[in-house]
């Protein structure tokens, strides 16, 4: 039987709690939403006629204020897969220690086939609405993008919620996943693929784990699918190639192309922007349809499209030996065991894809703080480094080339600090998890770990609101 989205969320979260010592009161103040909110507003088409548009914002936790989560515009959204995700990004920020509680958005439109002048007025009623009903704020509720929203989106939300909000001086930190003059933070929009690369780079760095699936340490020359070559999928596959993984395949909505030898993902980027499609990419093969290519041989299956892409039916047909959820809920509740007895690993998206989440939260502290990463250290580090060099030249009677004084000095700029930042956040959040599986007697799998790291921190701050003894 299928079970929905949220269900399956819900189903993953009750495994966990089974090897947790809490009341049944706190375990289901920690798993209901806090607030459903579904909205229907009327809004002007491009022809001036009337269309009525469906959208919904769920906050799931207000164990920590604000809450967080994207706005995903998609013409197949229900209020039960914005719940669901939701209640995700409650236990992602916990996994990685980012203090928000969990929330999401989404509006009922389909951004590729919509105007832009229709999206914008959508965009901004929709904001509109969150704020009439107090669903959005630096301290209250802040969104981000998502599927089918970017940048753009951002900029149109946080411009009109400054022009209701006159004065306020933490307007900006209403949204993150903004353009950067506009508030937004540099490495923002390659923060989840990044995250994703962190994430499984350190899972491959423990040779013990490497060699029970047969594999060498080290993400260097592991074979790697791609299902989605949107924002995600794409940055996913630059950092996988820089680092040495060779991409054997990437899937799209229309198809997926496969080349045994290696695929240049920017090529096939280009080409795509070019003809429309991924397929009859010069040197790859064509697959018969774009689920193909979660069922090739690799050593790592990354689904970074959307949900339930692994379920019961093709759960026994896949041959990867690791499964990366760059994707929110890409393997489903139903899928978990099957790959388990296969001796797959699942690494679990509330913490793989939690690089997006990450670094809007440094984004949101830029936006408090009002001054720029690195502003303040930046010259200090390099003139401190520079007169160390100096010192050592004198003392050795040596000279340092240019380019090795550039990269000795070079101080820390907003980039370089939350690419830092993130992998600090990812390696830590891995290690924790890992731990966890590993010390539970009877713990099935990393995303129970994940899950049981997730709730046991929730649960904590409740106990400190003196909520449950």
């Amino acid at each position: 039987m299928a079970h929905s989205f949220y269900q399956d969320v819900m189903r993953n979260f009750e495994k966990a709690t089974k090897f947790l010592p809490y009341s049944e009161g706190l375990m289901a103040t920690i798993k209901e939403c806090n607030s459903v909110y579904k909205m229907s507003f009327p809004v002007k088409d491009d022809e001036g006629k009337i269309q009525l548009i469906e959208a919904y914002r769920v906050e799931h936790s207000h164990h920590k204020l604000p809450t967080k989560g994207g706005i995903r515009y998609a013409d197949n959204v229900d209020q039960d897969e914005v719940m669901a995700l939701a209640a995700l990004m409650t236990f992602k920020c916990a996994v990685v220690d980012v203090p928000f509680g969990g929330a999401k958005g989404a509006v009922k439109i389909n951004s590729r086939t919509t105007s832009v002048p229709m999206l914008e007025r959508v965009t901004r009623r929709y904001a509109m609405e969150l704020i009439k009903k107090n669903f959005i704020g630096p301290g209250i509720d802040v969104p981000a993008p998502d599927y089918g929203t970017g940048p753009r989106e951002m900029s149109w939300i946080v411009d009109t919620y400054s022009s209701i909000k006159d004065g306020e001086l933490d307007a900006l930190g209403c949204v993150t996943g903004k353009p950067v003059g506009q508030g937004g933070i540099q490495g923002r929009t390659e923060a989840t693929g990044l995250g994703v690369f962190y994430g499984m780079r350190e899972v491959c760095n423990f040779e013990e784990d490497m060699t029970a699936l047969g594999l060498t340490k080290g993400i260097e020359g592991k074979t790697t699918v791609i299902q989605g070559l949107g924002n995600v999928g794409y940055h996913t596959a630059k950092f996988f190639a820089e680092g040495g993984a060779k991409i054997v395949a990437i899937a799209e909505y229309e198809g997926a192309i496969y080349n045994e030898n290696g695929l240049d993902y920017e090529a096939v980027f280009q080409h795509r922007k070019a003809t429309g499609s991924l397929l009859n990419f010069p040197g790859a093969t064509n697959l018969e349809n774009s689920n193909a290519a979660l069922e090739l041989e690799c050593d790592i299956l990354i689904p970074a499209a959307l949900e339930n892409q692994i379920t019961a039916e093709n759960a026994s047909r896949i041959k990867a030996k690791m499964i990366g959820e760059a994707a929110n809920g890409p393997v489903s509740a139903d899928a978990e065991p099957i790959l388990a007895q296969k001796g797959i690993i699942v690494v679990p998206d509330m913490y793989l894809n939690a690089g997006g989440v990450t670094v809007s939260y440094f984004e949101w502290l830029k936006n408090l703080s009002h001054v720029r990463f690195g502003r303040l250290t930046k010259r200090f580090e390099e003139n401190s480094a520079n007169d160390i060099l100096k010192m050592v030249e004198e003392m050795t009677g040596k000279k340092a080339t240019d380019v090795q004084r550039k990269t000795i000095i070079q101080g820390a700029g907003e980039k370089d600090l939350v690419y830092s930042g993130l992998e600090e956040t990812m390696i830590n959040a891995y290690h924790e998890i890992r731990h966890t599986y590993k010390s539970t007697q009877g713990c099935p799998d990393l995303r129970t770990a994940a899950f049981m790291v997730a709730v046991k921190k929730i649960a904590t701050s409740y106990e400190l609101l003196g909520i449950f003894p």
